[in-house]
């Protein structure tokens, strides 16, 4: 199911749109350019929540990933 969405442009813009009517599928391209930017701002929000956490983790005593490599390796 799909809906209808207006919006205003410069009387010039839409001119130049008329003009190209039959080369550009101006629906197509304004419903593709507003899915773009609806996951770029998901891909943002996801890093900042990522972000957000990674901060509020509690910090390890530096060389903490050094000895684990090496329990790791020493393990085999």
């Amino acid at each position: 199911m799909t809906v209808v969405v207006s919006f205003r442009v410069p009387k010039e813009i839409k001119r130049k749109m008329d003009e190209l009517k039959g080369k550009i599928n101006w629906s197509k391209e304004v419903r593709e350019f507003i899915e773009k930017k609806i996951k770029e701002y998901e891909r943002i929000s996801t890093v900042e929540e990522i972000e957000k956490l990674i901060r509020s983790l509690p910090e390890v005593p530096e060389g903490t990933a050094s000895r684990y490599v090496r329990e790791d390796r020493d393990s085999s």
